[in-house]
């Protein structure tokens, strides 16, 4: 029977991927019975099957319950993003928010905000904004003699990033308007989101995944150099293309529904390497589940830290994924 690196059966990694499912729904549970207000399980399961219009059905139908869903769709594609970033760059310290991909989609919505007023930002200025982002990352650390390295692309990255995220400031700075409507959404946060926001999303995500998926095996071939893919028959320039497209539909996406949350995809693809190798076949599918796992989680602990109050589930990824990025920056850059 087929082995992956570290010695695992495929039967072993589907059983995995059951259990994770299994989390998964576990975690959306929990995310729906916890919050600011008291709501005890069986008001819950009530309003899940027996809606009456009563406050707390309407919690839960109407806030809680697209939070729940939303935490899972945005940590899956940001999850996947995160892993195709690294996969195609071979990469360890890539992800859409290190390279300044979110920013891009960030500034975008911010200023069709700005231009066009309230409502005025959409998933369509979202995806502009993340693939002029990826397209001027990619060309700034192919700059000089060496070409693209690993360092010079997370340079490029955080060089853009402090540029698009000034101009951002500056868009706010002049539009008070703006700042107030989307400041809480510009930290990174799942409040405020309903179903008639995510289900335009929905479509442009679902792409995004299942062509991750379609890119388990080319990734992995890509992942033993570009000479060796080339000489194995992979169309390397197809598989790039089809990468940054799946990137920006899922980075673009997320941004749209829930602003620009950091470190997930970053820290998602190292966590799953560590579980299930190397083989993207099966590294996808699960940065999908334990982006979704994880965001739920954070999501669910940004509404307790500081109740009745809550944070921006932003800071919460933060807060854990800076110090693995110091970590990752100490220990995986050679050069």
């Amino acid at each position: 029977m087929l082995l992956t690196q570290n010695g695992k059966t495929p039967l072993l990694l589907a059983t995995g991927l059951v259990a994770g499912v299994l989390a998964l729904l576990g975690c959306l549970l929990v995310s729906i019975l916890l919050g600011a207000v008291d709501i005890s399980p069986g008001t819950v399961w009530q309003a899940l099957v027996n809606f009456d219009g009563s406050t707390e059905h309407l919690i839960i139908r109407t806030v809680r319950l697209p939070r729940a869903i939303l935490a899972v769709v945005v940590g899956a594609a940001l999850g996947a993003a995160g892993a195709i970033t690294q996969g195609l760059t071979r990469n360890p310290l890539a992800a859409p928010d290190i390279l300044g991909i979110n920013v891009g989609a960030a500034l975008a919505m911010v200023l069709a905000v700005f231009l066009r007023g309230s409502g005025g930002g959409d998933v369509g200025f979202a995806f502009g904004g993340a693939a002029i982002a990826a397209i001027a990352v990619y060309w700034l650390g192919s700059l000089g003699r060496s070409g693209l390295t690993p360092l010079k692309l997370v340079i490029a990255g955080a060089a853009l990033s402090y540029l698009l995220g000034s101009l951002t400031t500056g868009i706010l700075i002049l539009s008070q308007r703006t700042l107030d409507e989307i400041r809480f959404w510009l930290a990174g946060s799942l409040a405020g989101q309903d179903m008639a926001g995510l289900l335009p999303v929905l479509p442009y995500v679902a792409v995004g995944l299942a062509g991750s998926l379609a890119l388990g095996r080319p990734l992995t071939l890509l992942s033993l150099g570009e000479d060796v893919a080339q000489g194995l028959g992979l169309q390397t320039a197809w598989v790039k293309v089809g990468s940054a497209i799946a990137v920006v539909l899922l980075a673009g996406s997320a941004v749209a529904l829930a602003g620009p949350i950091g470190f997930v995809g970053l820290v998602v693809p190292h966590v799953v390497r560590f579980a299930v190798g190397v083989d993207y076949r099966w590294i996808l599918p699960y940065a999908m589940l334990i982006g979704a796992i994880g965001l739920s989680i954070a999501d669910t602990a940004a509404r307790l830290i500081i109740r009745p109050q809550e944070l921006p589930v932003g800071i919460v990824t933060a807060l854990i994924g800076a110090p693995f990025f110091i970590y990752l920056a100490r220990s995986k850059i050679k050069q």
